[in-house]
């Protein structure tokens, strides 16, 4: 049902640094996957003395392609987005080996509904960075200046990073170009979502560099597209609901019947967090608090 115009990203070659532009730099870990695509793309920003966005996983064979990357340079910024295994666990010993501190909005608000349950990568979940940024908050280095964005959503403590010399967004896991982002509550929230995409529309910037898959081109024009493809899915679920009383499951099993099923988990979160938004938009009714089991139903006044 998507008119997300989605882009697939030709062969990676993992442990090689690419140079994207004149400021930005690129060493892909070798964790593909479901939800990390071809893998965490690292960006490094600047020269000399750099800034590193997302450091990785935990991997020797990465961590020894970064460090080679980094050979004869400075680290004097190692910014997280947010707190998942694929995104932050190297941040902490990247930031000792160069005598410097890692930076996020802090640490994440709340476990996913329905218990721990292994979404993505998995939560970082005793990451906490050395210094708590603010939204606004703006990072300098040679030639360069980082703006942090807090784009809660996809988790509460998300954080994009403009880069304000070349007007693109290293967008993390908030917009990819080849897939849809996992919005999983109590800690994912999508109406914090839909603010957040609508406000980097409105950003215009040139570009957007997730932090798995290719850069998006347009990106005002595709991120519509993303709120475009939330709101559609959100009238599916009202459809689906004209009929009768249905729980996340069987709303998941309709609506994502071509979908691939080691999606389907992470597809009921998703689908979880556009109800509760129903909910408080006042378009349906839970039978007691949100939950994956619970039956929902229209609201009366829908």
């Amino acid at each position: 049902m998507t008119n997300i115009p989605f882009l697939q990203e030709p062969d990676v070659e993992y442990g090689v640094c690419e140079t994207l532009s004149p400021m930005i730099r690129r060493i892909t870990a070798p964790n593909p996957g479901p939800f990390t695509y071809t893998g965490t793309g690292v960006y490094i920003i600047g020269h000399g003395e750099v800034a590193v966005i997302d450091p990785g996983p935990f991997d020797p064979v990465h961590e020894a392609s970064l460090d080679q990357a980094l050979a004869g340079e400075h680290v004097s910024h190692v910014f997280v987005t947010h707190h998942h295994l694929d995104h932050s666990p190297l941040a902490h010993p990247l930031a000792a080996k160069h005598g410097s501190q890692v930076y996020g909005f802090g640490a994440q608000n709340a476990l996913p509904a329905g218990g721990e349950v292994r979404l993505e990568a998995g939560d970082d979940v005793g990451f906490t960075p050395d210094i708590e940024i603010s939204d606004g908050e703006e990072f300098t280095g040679p030639g360069w200046t980082i703006e942090a964005l807090h784009t809660p959503g996809h988790t509460s403590n998300h954080v994009c990073y403009a880069l304000k010399e070349e007007n693109v967004l290293f967008s993390g896991d908030h917009v990819m170009a080849w897939s849809t982002s996992v919005i999983s509550p109590p800690d994912g929230h999508m109406g914090d979502y839909l603010r957040e995409l609508a406000r980097v529309r409105d950003r215009h910037f040139t570009r957007l560099w997730p932090t798995h898959g290719p850069a998006v081109e347009r990106p005002a024009e595709f991120v519509q597209a993303y709120i475009d493809h939330r709101m559609k899915r959100e009238q599916q679920i009202v459809d689906a609901l004209a009929s009768k009383p249905q729980s996340v499951p069987e709303l998941v099993a309709t609506i994502y019947q071509h979908v691939d099923k080691r999606l389907h988990p992470a597809a009921a979160h998703s689908v979880l967090a556009h109800m509760i938004h129903l909910i408080e938009t006042g378009h349906i009714e839970s039978e007691g608090e949100p939950s994956l089991t619970n039956l929902y139903r229209l609201s009366a006044q829908d």
